[in-house]
Order: structure tokens, then sequence, then C-alpha cells
């Protein structure tokens, strides 16, 4: 997958190109010169001050092409707005090298990348709205059947909005044990992200 930050000017933060050391660096303005059917990841960024939609590409993105924004100050409402645009995802302008890959990882694999807050907001809410509509049918356990009792309490607590530490503090396990744990779930259940972790466990096949 190539790589292209796209700003108004050609001054990249130093952790893009950690992060991406062969990354294109564009002027928004020049978008439609990039090579028709090349794979690309287009790392727009939104500067404090701006309107969306001056930002983001007007015409619809490629097949080959999907879009992360990078926002100057990220919060639920820009996040939502970028994904009803077209957004794959959205994180902070300046994250570290480390959190940019992990971004196009997910986002290369057909997941979408939100904040911590807005996450929660939206497995919290999906966890609550389908417990209410199926209180009165059992509810499906046929995904447990596939993990370990371990996997099986990770996976209720993420579904239920819980962030990593929080499922660490409540099993007395560490982070990066929970990490690994979601990475067994994710590749047993055939599931690219926590909200379709909530949606499969709360009764919904994805």
């Amino acid at each position: 997958m190539n790589h292209c930050f796209v700003d108004r000017d050609l001054i990249p933060m130093p952790s893009w190109l950690d992060a991406f050391p062969k990354a294109r660096l564009m002027r928004r303005e020049s978008l439609s010169l990039l090579p028709n059917g090349e794979p690309v990841i287009l790392w727009v960024r939104f500067r404090s001050g701006e309107k969306l939609e001056s930002v983001l590409p007007s015409a619809a993105l490629e097949p080959w092409q999907l879009l992360v924004l990078l926002a100057d100050e990220p919060d639920d409402d820009v996040i939502t707005d970028a994904l009803a645009l077209g957004a794959s995802g959205c994180c902070n302008t300046h994250a570290a090298a480390e959190v940019l890959q992990q971004v196009a990882l997910v986002v290369e694999n057909g997941g979408l990348w939100v904040g911590q807050s807005l996450l929660r907001r939206l497995v919290g809410g999906t966890s609550r709205a389908l417990a209410a509509r199926s209180e009165q049918r059992p509810p499906r356990v046929d995904w447990a059947t596939v993990l370990s009792e371990r996997e099986v309490q990770v996976a209720r607590l993420v579904a239920g909005g819980a962030s990593n530490r929080e499922v660490a503090e409540q099993l007395a396990i560490t982070e990066r044990t929970v990490k690994a744990h979601l990475s067994a779930i994710f590749e047993k259940l055939g599931l690219r992200d926590r909200l379709q972790l909530s949606l499969r466990i709360n009764g919904v096949q994805v």
C-alpha cells in the first residue's frame, strides 16, 4: 500500500515520514495527479479553523483509494462528519509513527479508525440498543464456542465499551495481554475491529 500525505503546504510532520519513509507529499489541489489505479492511503490534514468540506476531496474516492483525516483538533463531531464524507478513519495530526502504522493496518483491512471516546459511545450504544431489542429472546452464544474462557471475558467487556486498560484492570492482566487476546478473538471470529465484535456478540451477524 502506498501513502500520500496531503496538506496545503509541503512540510510534513516528522512522525509521518518516520511511519512511512517512502510516502509522497502533495498539496490538496494536486490530488488529480495521483496515478490511476494505484492503491493508496490519503492522509489529509485538517487544520484548526478550516472547514471540513474544503479540505476533503470534492470528487468521490476511487475504489483503490482510502482516506484518513489527520485533524489538528480531533473531536467526536469532526470524526463523525469525516466518516460521513467517506473517510476510513480520523486521528491526531501529531500522532506517533506507531499509531499511524496501526491506523494504516486497520483501514487497509477494511476497518474504521475512530477516537476512543467515539468508539466507546458507538460500541456501548450498540450494545444497549441490541440488548433492549432482543431481551425477550435467548442470547446467541455461538461465537463463544470457538473462544477460550478468558477470550470470552475479554470479548464481553470490549463489546460493552471497555477500553483495553479497563479490561486489564477488571481481569487483573496486562494491556499487552488484552491486545493479544483481542487479536486472537478477531482472527477466530473473522472480524476486523471492536465495533464488529460488539455487533457479533449482540446478535448481529457481520
